[in-house]
């Protein structure tokens, strides 16, 4: 590439640019720029860099395609982004088609980056947040007692959203930094409490910090699993909190991984599993349409928007699902055929844990774990409670819990 170090097959140079503009560039960004044939970038971006564009400028169409750069493959081209172009920006998207031994990128400070220096912030100690074109449920997890997050918002209004939730869940007290158009001539930032919130005229760019200060009743997520049955809205079909944790650890969660929950009836299962990590999916199956409902909000609620709701009756429901890695069977485990096809729908290696609380279920559970192995587990608890003026036991019904791996080979063969 003519004017610049790019190494040899290297036709793709993305470069980030902050609203400092073509100041605060390096020499090498500079000359990626001014010698591209074509130069791509959102209209802001490509107005920043005016000065140096002197090829074809293309802004972004709209809907948002790559198309136009992967055809330009092997030419002198440019991809303008914001600030760091692999945080929340375009470079992730190119890299699904471009090899890194073709391009060459030239980040500029992240607006994350601008706002922890201006803050004092230690970014290995920060909780980032990116609520662009997601939505703002995903915050509720972060919120934890003395927690700082840098939150990305997609317009002017996401500060004022970030703190009426922030209020509304007792962490009013929470101290909220608004900074705006970080790096250029318009930077400003501003705080207030999350409770007391009146900032007016917040641009569109802005990252939100927040000190997260939390009443001594606010509803807390904790970091375990078993959320109190309280935080679920139920009608009493809900796998109850200790059986929860119980059955969270057996189905072991591990990155990317597909649940399957079905009977799902809260939804309470397949919620903490989303909660478990990021990378995790879920689908709850519900065949009773007000469950299914209240599956939806209840995921609203506990910061998993994300996981997705089947409203329908297994096996007939479970058709055209995403791969399952593990599935739970609840309060459907006894229908026909729900086990069989839950077994023959788990991918090889996969993990089944099934709950039985009546006797059918439970010889249901019996007859699959002499067929196929696996383990058997009794649950028993008992919580104490008032009896004749006194307290004692009172037991809770009995859990028979299997737990089953898909044995890769038995699979391949063609069996459950």
């Amino acid at each position: 590439m003519a004017g610049s170090s790019a190494p040899a097959g290297c036709w793709l140079s993305i470069v980030g640019i902050g609203e400092d503009g073509v100041d605060g560039l390096s020499p090498a960004a500079r000359a990626a720029i001014s010698s591209a044939q074509m130069v791509f970038g959102g209209a802001r971006h490509l107005a920043l860099a005016v000065a140096l564009v002197k090829g074809e400028a293309h802004p972004w169409p709209s809907p948002f395609s790559l198309s136009a750069v992967l055809a330009a493959r092997g030419r002198p081209v440019c991809v303008l982004a914001s600030g760091d172009p692999f945080f929340h920006g375009v470079g992730a998207s190119l890299a699904r088609h471009v090899p890194a031994a073709e391009m060459r990128v030239l980040p500029a400070p992240s607006a994350v980056s601008l706002a922890a220096a201006r803050l004092g912030w230690p970014l290995q100690e920060v909780d980032l947040v990116s609520l662009h074109g997601r939505p703002l449920a995903l915050l509720r997890p972060h919120l934890q007692d003395g927690a700082r997050l840098l939150i990305l918002t997609c317009d002017g209004d996401g500060p004022r959203q970030v703190a009426q939730m922030a209020a509304g869940l007792g962490l009013g007290a929470s101290r909220l930094v608004v900074l705006e158009a970080l790096g250029g001539p318009r930077e400003r930032v501003r705080a207030c409490r999350a409770d007391g919130f009146d900032l007016d005229g917040v641009a569109a760019l802005n990252v939100v910090a927040l000190e997260v200060a939390a009443a001594a009743d606010a509803p807390v997520l904790p970091l375990a699993c078993g959320l109190p049955d309280t935080m679920f809205e139920h009608d009493g079909q809900i796998t109850k909190r200790e059986i929860r944790a119980l059955t969270l650890s057996a189905l072991a969660p591990r990155r990317g991984e597909v649940l399957w929950d079905i009977g799902a009836g809260a939804g309470s299962i397949a919620i903490e599993w989303l909660l478990c990590h990021p990378s995790l999916a879920a689908v709850a199956v519900e065949q009773d349409p007000a469950r299914a409902a209240r599956i939806a909000r209840n995921a609203c609620a506990l910061g998993v928007p994300h996981l997705a709701v089947v409203e329908g009756a297994a096996p007939g429901a479970l058709a055209g699902l995403p791969p399952a890695d593990v599935i739970f069977l609840g309060g459907g485990a006894s229908e026909p055929g729900v086990l069989d096809a839950a077994l023959a729908a788990l991918k090889p290696g996969g993990r089944l844990v099934a709950n039985a609380v009546t006797l059918e279920t439970e010889a249901l559970l019996l007859g699959a774990h002499a067929r196929l192995g696996g383990e058997l587990v009794r649950i028993a608890l008992a919580r104490a409670a008032p009896v004749k003026g006194m307290t004692g036991w009172r037991p809770a019904m009995p859990v028979t819990q299997w737990r089953h791996v898909k044995d890769r080979a038995h699979a391949a063969g063609g069996g459950a």
